[in-house]
């Protein structure tokens, strides 16, 4: 079911005109059942469960829709909003602080990060970024700028990346997401040029990217937080019953007929409909509700897998990673047991060695860990000293660099 949401400007009858955010659709929440579309939630069709702590890093392609240069945004806009996706999700936000003190307690970091996509779905080095000149002045909310033979651009597998359309929308509409379980051919976010990233010609009170942190939350199945009915229900236990939507900057506390307490609305949450520089926090239930998409047999579980922001997985920049496996064997390691609680052993195959090779392993920041150098070519290593969660052996370097994603139990 595709969530549709609609911004629009409401011209007020005084000198100075009000931009507010109003939403045309309502929601739905995913249904229990899973990948309806029939497409496996992994490539090589292995699922596995999130872990507590782990990061969890979703690959990012931008499908730039121009008509106009102005609208042909430059790189450092596009990474402006990644960063400050990732500065919102991961509640690294400055503007945090802002947030009254009853509601500070519920803001969670949820543990959810993005990057621009580093290999396309073929293998090939990417920016992550599509350039692509239309014909269309503008695009509506009938997923035009998803289908390159409808002037847009198709999308990437669904399953691996988050594809972002950035286009000129009709009238001063802002964008729309679609909700998990949408067809796979229209799965994704839809952004106006001129409210995505933080740098520029971004257009006030929309300049500081929550339109898409607001979207891509959509995009991972929150609702918004009055529920779209009056005095509704999120379907979040710790967001607060508010009677409806709230706009521009209210001061705190906005009180009505439906508030809990004396503090009301949570209107500081990137689900509600405030300008940009009030939306500050998710809480812990909508960190909870967005990771279980990640679970086993859910919506969004082949992330888990994705690897397209190691470039590592690239083969001279030009075999993806299946045909590799499908041509000649290469030499490689094989790394088990994997997921591993203590000791993992790596085993050099088809002509390999790993002897006087030194093994580093990251976190998910790419923080060093550990390293050591192999003395033979039976190499085991003792991770029992490393947090549950999902960390990168790397041996050796250069073109003689082997990458192992490990997951530790």
């Amino acid at each position: 079911m595709r969530l549709f949401l609609s911004f629009v400007f409401l011209i007020a009858f005084t000198l100075t005109a009000s931009a507010q955010r109003t939403c045309a659709t309502k929601q739905a929440s995913p249904s229990p059942r899973i990948f309806g579309d029939g497409i496996p939630p992994v490539d090589n069709g292995v699922q596995r469960d999130t872990l507590p702590n782990e990061v969890i890093t979703i690959p990012v392609v931008i499908h730039l829709l121009y008509n106009t240069p102005f609208q042909n945004i430059s790189n450092a806009q596009i990474l402006s909003q990644i960063e400050a996706l990732n500065n919102d999700f991961r509640m690294l936000n400055d503007d945090k602080a802002n947030t009254p003190a009853f509601f500070a307690s519920k803001a969670a970091d949820t543990k959810i990060q993005f990057c621009l996509a580093k290999l396309d779905p073929s293998g090939k080095p990417t920016t992550g970024i599509i350039r692509k000149l239309t014909s269309k002045a503008y695009f509506t909310g009938n997923d035009g700028m998803k289908f390159s033979a409808a002037g847009g651009d198709d999308i990437w597998n669904p399953k691996q990346y988050l594809n972002i359309w950035v286009c000129n929308m009709f009238g001063r509409s802002l964008g729309y997401a679609t909700m998990p379980g949408t067809p796979a051919d229209k799965d994704g976010v839809v952004i106006n040029y001129d409210v995505f990233g933080t740098t520029s010609d971004v257009a006030a009170p929309f300049n500081k990217g929550r339109t898409t942190t607001h979207e891509v939350a959509h995009w991972l199945g929150l609702k918004h937080i009055w529920g779209d009915e009056t005095c509704g229900s999120d379907d979040v236990d710790d967001t607060p019953s508010q009677r409806s939507y709230n706009f521009m900057c209210p001061v705190f506390p906005v009180v009505n007929d439906c508030s809990e307490n004396a503090n009301g609305d949570m209107f500081m949450n990137f689900m509600d409909l405030t300008d940009d520089v009030c939306m500050n926090m998710f809480t812990h239930g909508q960190k909870t509700k967005m990771r279980g998409l990640f679970a086993k047999n859910n919506y969004r579980n082949s992330f888990l897998e994705a690897f397209s922001c190691d470039s590592s997985y690239s083969a001279n920049g030009s075999v993806s990673r299946d045909s590799m496996v499908a041509e000649k064997p290469k030499p490689s390691i094989s790394v088990y047991p994997n997921p591993v609680q203590g000791l993992v052993n790596i085993l050099p195959q088809n002509d390999y060695s790993i002897e006087g090779k030194v093994a580093i392993v990251y976190d998910m920041q790419g923080k060093v860990l550990y390293r050591s150098k192999f003395q033979s070519d039976k190499g085991q290593i003792n991770l029992s000293f490393l947090a549950p969660g999902v960390y990168y052996l790397q041996i050796g370097d250069g073109t003689d660099r082997r990458m192992q994603r490990i997951i530790k139990i």
